[in-house]
């Protein structure tokens, strides 16, 4: 088939949205003919480079950005890069639309930015739109907010005002309703594209690992000596919920138990100060950004991974964790609710900041005492990664959606969990 694909972001050897660009196209390039549209200032000779290294004969790249702005998205993250994007997706419509006329697509999809509240005006195509990877409609719950700081609590009100905005755009509305399919990161993502009238949903994880790290995370042997550590990693952000896993951590007693925090962010002084005012900063350890190859190093020295973030569309490091063989212990919320299940981990529901802290402390008390479980978890966690969770798997299952797709065969229809 000739698959068009629209990737914003898009680069290899990079995580995150430029990551999930990259690995998306790329796997299913390996099953069908796919043109991608992408910007050309920060990819175009990285992907040239990576091309010329491993080729992928069906992998074709357009490059475009808007005349009249350029490299104007460099100017960051916030306002500016979202203008440059919201134009540039109007941009991409003409020039998939001429590029539809001489080859003639049997599918188009947006894959980049994993962002539900804007348009992608690809769906105005005369062609099946799969729209996704999509997220974004995650949220805090409400009381979990009395323990955020004032900027915390800013944050969470002005994400919430940008997300509003986005949904009373008409074109994102009719990017949901005219979409063959959505492909949601999760529930609360898919609640929120309901409420825009969009019916075609599949839950889906954004992320993915390729064969090469889920080979190399293998080796992450399980310590046999003692003592017990328990593991989080990512930026030290208030909505990743590391002050839950102190407290935790500390009203569990475990007196021989350690817990490693690996990363750096904005609330690392209050974490820090969190574990002298509990009694345990004897216990947690705090080793700031690591590069990659200290973090596998560091992981295979714990037992147990503890994510316990209040709103991830994604969550690669609860799949990083499962395909080296250790149990993931997170909130039943967001991203690692999709992919972490009762067979590869312990999902806590996230009611309130005291009971979330209870369910925490006694799963780590649980999985302390239990070497059994532990290994149970941890190897059910690696075969799902490798079922599911690879980007090859993730380009067989897309290679599937595009012919059910076809044009004799009838579009599906609800929310289905695939993963």
């Amino acid at each position: 088939m000739k698959i068009l694909m629209s990737a914003y972001s898009c680069e290899p050897g990079r995580g995150s949205e430029p990551g999930v660009g990259w690995n998306i196209v790329r796997a299913v390039a390996q099953h069908h003919e796919v043109w991608v549209l992408t910007r050309p200032d920060e990819s175009g000779d990285i992907i040239q480079a990576e091309l010329d290294r491993h080729p992928v004969p069906n992998l074709h790249f357009v490059y475009f950005t808007l005349p009249i702005w350029g490299g104007g998205w460099r100017w960051g993250e916030s306002g500016a890069m979202q203008i440059h994007y919201y134009l540039w997706q109007i941009q991409a419509y003409f020039v998939a639309r001429q590029l539809h006329q001489k080859i003639g697509f049997d599918v188009a999809h947006h894959v980049t930015f994993v962002k539900y509240s804007n348009p992608s005006f690809l769906s105005f195509l005369p062609i099946p739109f799969v729209w996704g990877p999509v997220g974004g409609g995650e949220s805090a719950p409400s009381t979990f907010w009395q323990d955020f700081s004032l900027r915390a609590k800013a944050y969470e009100w002005a994400r919430a005002i940008v997300r509003r905005i986005g949904e009373l755009d008409p074109f994102v509305r009719l990017t949901g309703q005219r979409s063959a399919i959505i492909r949601a990161t999760t529930e609360d993502t898919a609640q929120r594209l309901r409420h825009l009238g969009a019916s075609s949903i599949q839950i889906v994880t954004e992320s993915g690992l390729s064969t090469e790290d889920i080979a190399q995370l293998a080796q992450c042997l399980i310590p046999t000596a003692t003592p017990i550590r328990f593991i989080s990693m990512g930026r030290l952000l208030h909505w990743k919920g590391f002050h839950l896993g102190i407290r935790a951590f500390a009203k569990a007693s475990l007196p021989h138990a350690e817990y490693w925090i690996l990363g750096d962010g904005a609330e690392q002084h209050r974490l820090q100060a969190l574990a002298i005012e509990l009694g345990v900063s004897s216990q947690v350890k705090f080793f700031g950004k690591l590069p990659r190859a200290a973090t596998l190093e560091k992981l295979s020295d714990c037992h147990i991974l503890v994510h316990p973030s209040l709103h991830d569309s994604g969550g690669w490091v609860c799949m990083e964790a499962m395909a080296a063989g250790r149990p993931v212990l997170c909130l039943d919320l967001g991203g690692p609710a999709v992919q972490v299940t009762d067979q590869t981990g312990i999902k806590i529901p996230a009611l309130n900041p005291h009971q979330a802290v209870r369910g925490l402390a006694s799963a780590m008390v649980r999985l302390a005492a239990n070497e059994k479980l532990r290994s149970q978890l941890g190897n059910a966690g690696q075969k799902r990664v490798h079922e599911l969770y690879s980007w090859q798997a993730k380009g067989e299952e897309l290679s599937h959606l595009y012919q059910t797709l076809a044009p004799a065969s009838p579009l599906p229809s609800g929310v289905r969990h695939l993963c």
